[in-house]
Formats: C-alpha cells, sequence, structure tokens
C-alpha cells in the first residue's frame, strides 16, 4: 500500500532516471518532459551501475533536492544466471552507497510482478515474494537492499512492481502483447504456447509512466502493483491483436515450455491511492500501439 507525503500534486525539483535508454525509461523522460518536469536521464553510457566506480560518478550527478527513478536492470532475455542476478544485485549495491552519503528527496524503485510466489494466483500487495526464478529473486533482494538504505536515511521510497508491460518501444520482444504484434504485422502469424490458455494482466506503457508520474508528484512511500486489472488468456489477446489489425492473421501453436499458471491482481490499492487513475481499455492500448509500429516502419 502506499501513502502519500503531499495530498495534492506537489512540484518538482528534477527527476533523475537511471537505465534512461531502456522502454519504460524512454517512455518515462518523454512524458516528464511532455508534463514540463526537469528530468536528468542517466543511461549506462554514462554511468554503468555495475562498475565499481558507479557511486563515485553517480555522486556527481543525484542532488539532494532530486527524485530518484530506478529503471536500470539486465532483464531476462539477458539471462537468468547467477552472474546476472550478482550485476542485478550490484547495480542497487552501489545506488545504495550513494543514498548512504549524498541523500535525495525521493525515489521510485520499479520492480517486478515476478517477485510474487508463482503458486499464486490472486495477488495484492500484501502476497508472499518468493522466487526460485534469478530474475525475480534480484529484485527481491534489490527491493530490500533499497528498503534498507532509505529507512537508514530516511529518504521516501516507492516500490512499483508492474505486470507485463506493453507498447510500441518495447526493446524486449517478450511472449505476449508485444511480440504478437510485431509478429502479425511482420508475419502475418502469431505463435501460442499450448493453447494459450494462460490469463495475465498486461498494462499498456502510457499508463505505468501515469503512475510513476503520479508517485514522484505525491512523494509516494510504500507498495504498488501497476496493474490494468483486467485479465485475459494469451488466446484472446492474439485475438483482440488480430481483431485491431483488421486483415487475416494465423494463430500457430507450440509445445509448452512451462506449465499453466494463471495470474489475476486486486487493484484495490491503486483505487484507494490514486481515485482518479484509470487504466486504457486493452483495445484502446493495442490500438495505439499498432499505430505507433505502423508509422515508424
Amino acid at each position: 500500500m502506499l501513502s502519500h507525503q503531499t495530498s495534492a500534486e506537489a512540484e518538482l525539483s528534477r527527476v533523475v532516471v537511471l537505465g534512461a535508454t531502456g522502454f519504460i525509461a524512454s517512455q518515462l523522460v518523454q512524458s516528464l518532459r511532455s508534463s514540463q518536469i526537469p528530468c536528468r536521464p542517466v543511461g549506462s553510457a554514462e554511468v554503468d551501475l555495475v562498475r565499481c566506480d558507479a557511486a563515485q560518478k553517480l555522486r556527481q550527478i543525484v542532488q539532494p533536492t532530486d527524485s530518484i527513478v530506478v529503471l536500470s536492470a539486465l532483464t531476462p532475455e539477458k539471462g537468468r544466471d547467477r552472474a546476472t542476478f550478482l550485476k542485478n544485485v550490484s547495480m542497487i549495491d552501489n545506488l545504495c552507497a550513494v543514498v548512504a552519503d549524498t541523500p535525495c528527496s525521493h525515489i521510485v524503485y520499479i520492480s517486478s510482478d515476478s517477485v510474487y510466489d508463482g503458486r499464486v494466483s490472486e495477488i495484492d500487495e500484501q502476497c508472499c515474494c518468493e522466487s526460485n526464478d534469478m530474475y525475480a529473486l534480484s529484485h527481491i533482494v534489490r527491493e530490500k537492499l533499497l528498503a534498507d538504505a532509505c529507512q537508514s536515511t530516511k529518504v521516501d521510497l516507492a516500490i512499483i512492481r508492474p505486470s507485463a508491460v506493453y507498447g510500441a518501444g518495447d526493446t524486449h520482444n517478450s511472449y505476449g502483447p508485444n511480440r504478437f504484434m510485431r509478429t502479425a504485422l511482420a508475419e502475418g502469424k502469431i505463435t501460442l504456447f499450448g493453447q494459450g490458455e494462460e490469463e495475465r494482466d498486461h498494462l499498456y506503457i502510457g499508463d505505468l509512466c501515469k503512475l510513476i508520474q503520479l508517485c514522484l508528484l505525491h512523494r509516494s512511500s510504500g507498495v504498488l502493483n501497476a496493474v490494468s486489472g483486467t485479465t485475459l488468456s494469451f488466446r484472446e489477446v492474439a485475438r483482440r491483436i488480430t481483431d485491431a489489425i483488421g486483415r487475416e492473421v494465423v494463430l500457430e501453436t507450440a509445445p509448452r515450455r512451462m506449465p499453466i499458471v494463471h495470474r489475476r491482481f486486486n487493484t484495490s490499492a491503486i483505487k484507494m491511492a490514486f481515485p482518479h487513475f484509470f487504466s486504457t481499455p486493452f483495445h484502446a492500448g493495442v490500438k495505439a500501439a499498432l499505430a505507433e509500429l505502423i508509422g515508424n516502419s
């Protein structure tokens, strides 16, 4: 659950965005600038958070009045092994060293819904965080490291755990809307694992950026699942994308690699924290993403 340090939207001094070249970060920077909120993107070319000199470089950037959004992470396609896990943890360990002696105003950490125990299908912010997956485990450890550092320095910390995020700028080509839209446009087909029975929550990138921005403006602290509240099977996702494209798209199937797992989210915390926030309906988000993909092709 979130608590707000300001009841009304406050004026932000500056937002430092770590991991600035990634899918979510690049969209967030664009959203902040559209709202005339000062921001300072920091990419790995400038500060590689894995390196031992990262803390020293970051100290030269961070100011006491800054809010920091943490989006630096090696995502699953980069590896789910021990080496990738340690790199992901090192990033946050270096950031914690900066927080310890160069406190900022506020930190918003973008985690993942993968932190929740995979055996739980009905999820809210109180559910147990437990996983044997190295990527999920890295987020659990990163959350705890940041929470400890922020508590010690009295820096407000918001942890946002998004469900699967989709949009035209996705760079990971993960299974689901992002991959389905690309293969439908480029190859005229969508490939489902099994019959595509698994049910998931899919969040439009613009909605995640809005929620991050709201957390910044209210200097929120606590935990929030960033979700749409609408659960769709992958087969239904494929069907809606096909309808939006408006031409024949072949649905193919491939052998299932994983057991069927459904994930549904309770949105009570979002409604309580931000009563005027409403997620983009899936058909509208897909339409916007497809228009951008077609326009960029």
